[in-house]
């Protein structure tokens, strides 16, 4: 039996990984703050610690995930038992992004390993530093034919996507993976795309505000605004923005001190061509909170804006940055204006103590995930899938969704020879009015 479809041998495997990562831990920590700054709490929290964990879940389950599943019968296949079988769909290429370099690069991997495919993973080269610790993890643990991982910048990237693949998991912007996708569909490839979009933080007059407050700057300024799934803007009832503006400043300076610049709490955008994109947002903006940024480090400050316009830069495009529009409303009508003005996101929030407005927000919207007073912590619980909608991505992911993710589900049904009903054979003559009853009957 070929390896790849060998369970055993994909659980050796990723003992060997886990002992790999685990060794490993102090060399991600720094390559990640070599790359752009990143604080080892927040590598531990969201990087190593989750991916030992997601590794350690998957160790102890794969081998449940991995058994046929038995299914109720139809009557009409009497007599049978179903089963659905879970196969590898064969040759997987994983594209990784530069936010969180070293979690998304080995979550996928770890799934698609367990769930017994052969994988080339393509890290980002804009964190080099974390790409080069990813590739030399993967080569000490897996052989070649197995894994393989493939460093290089976009020419590397394109050139992978020109060959065939059994499936492609990338995580990215949506403008790239509309390319992946259209690579993919050449050969009919499925595909994942992990992307985002502009995800809204509604903040209802009866929510808790100082505690709202404390959560947003920690969803929005992790990672220096750099996530997928942080509050892209915020949306406030406009009797409360006075109060909830002055609770922000004090959790950004609670949180950073008042020179968020030397806090070693606080990173940086990952590189020159970003920092520039970001900068160039707050053109003719109103700023209520921070505003400064220096090059030489690629360092912006946590920053509030005051009613940015839904024409102006900011409100165009994903920011992901630690740049966060503030935008009062006074209605359910004027807060849908601008949630349906954009395509579907990737994350919603709504902080409120009226249950009656939050289950409104989180039907009426459509989105990947969310939070009811809080920001972020959707993405933790590996019960639950994590992906988009729309333009915020294809397919979801985490803990079982993961491994089924990356299985192709065969159904199989095996039917017994000691009773055979006649009735399904030619000649039909005569038998539609039965056939009619016992589907009716049956189905």
């Amino acid at each position: 039996m070929p390896y790849r479809l060998d369970v055993h041998y994909r659980k050796q495997t990723l003992v060997k990984l886990l002992n790999n990562i685990q060794s490993n831990e102090e060399a991600i920590i720094q390559a990640l703050y070599a790359d752009f700054k990143k604080p080892a709490f927040e590598v531990v929290a969201t990087e190593t610690s989750y991916i030992e964990a997601e590794l350690k879940y998957t160790l102890k389950n794969m081998e449940k995930w991995a058994k046929p599943k038995w299914v109720l019968p139809s009557f009409l296949n009497f007599p049978s038992s179903d089963f659905i079988y879970k196969e590898p769909y064969g040759k997987v290429l994983i594209i990784a992004p530069w936010n969180y370099p070293y979690q998304l690069a080995l979550s996928p991997l770890i799934a698609a390993v367990a769930a017994g495919n052969q994988v080339v993973v393509k890290p980002s080269e804009l964190t080099p530093n974390t790409s080069a610790v990813i590739t030399r993890i993967i080569r000490s643990t897996f052989d070649e034919t197995h894994v393989a991982c493939i460093e290089g910048g976009v020419e590397e990237a394109q050139a992978l996507l020109t060959q065939r693949w059994d499936y492609i998991f990338f995580t990215g912007s949506s403008s790239v993976g509309k390319l992946v996708a259209q690579a993919a569909s050449k050969h009919l490839t499925p595909v994942t795309l992990e992307l985002g979009g502009k995800n809204p933080c509604i903040i209802d007059a009866s929510a808790n505000l100082k505690l709202a407050a404390k959560r947003i700057v920690w969803g929005k300024f992790m990672n220096a605004g750099q996530t997928c799934i942080a509050p892209d803007y915020l949306l406030i009832a406009e009797k409360i923005k006075e109060t909830f503006v002055s609770y922000l400043k004090s959790e950004i300076l609670s949180a950073f001190g008042e020179h968020p610049k030397v806090s070693p709490d606080y990173g940086r955008i990952v590189n020159e061509k970003n920092w520039r994109r970001l900068v160039a947002l707050l053109e003719n903006e109103a700023v209520l909170y921070g505003g400064e940024s220096t090059l030489a480090d690629c360092y912006i400050a946590p920053t509030l804006l005051d009613e940015s316009q839904l024409d102006s830069l900011v409100m165009q495009e994903e920011i992901f940055g630690p740049i966060l529009p503030i935008i009062s409303y006074r209605t359910e009508e004027e807060l849908g204006t601008y949630i349906l003005h954009y395509e579907k996101p990737l994350a919603l929030y709504v902080f409120t103590t009226n249950t009656t407005f939050a289950e409104k927000m989180i039907t009426h919207y459509s989105f990947g995930g969310g939070c009811i007073n809080d920001t972020l912590v959707q993405f933790t619980n590996k019960r639950l899938p994590f992906g988009g909608i729309g333009h915020s991505g294809i397919g979801a992911y985490h803990g079982a969704c993961s491994f089924a993710l990356f299985s192709h589900h065969k159904s199989i049904v095996k039917k017994g020879n000691w009773l055979d009903i006649h009735t399904r054979y030619a000649p039909y003559q005569g038998k539609i009015k039965l056939i009619k009853k016992v589907i009716g009957w049956f189905s």
